[in-house]
């Protein structure tokens, strides 16, 4: 992985905001470890960047849905921002919502 990502890279997500390279493989790449599987839900590039939501499985069986926005330069991975999606199974029933948490829209 650490070949594919650029001297130049940032990750974004709602609780990180454009760490650098270094800073993204020690607070995040630890996370791997608890990652079983990815399946690919939607995928679409548009010239340097590939907009992909995926469902991934961790090893305790969990399942989560995420959106993530990838931007290639010169075949090196420069930036990913993530939007965190739901878990699954909603924990609203069909139709229905959860309240938002404090400060939540």
């Amino acid at each position: 992985m650490e070949a594919l990502i650029g001297p130049d890279y940032h990750f974004t997500s709602p609780l990180d905001n454009a760490l650098d390279r270094e800073t993204y493989f020690a607070r995040c790449w630890p996370n791997s470890t608890s990652t079983a599987a990815f399946d690919l839900v939607y995928g679409v590039e548009e010239g340097e960047r590939a907009f992909v939501t995926y469902e991934l499985r961790s090893v305790d069986g969990k399942r989560l849905r995420n959106t993530e926005i990838h931007t290639v330069v010169d075949g090196k991975l420069r930036a990913t921002e993530v939007y965190f999606g739901w878990n699954l199974p909603h924990p609203a029933a069909k139709g229905g919502f959860v309240d938002s948490p404090a400060g939540g829209s």
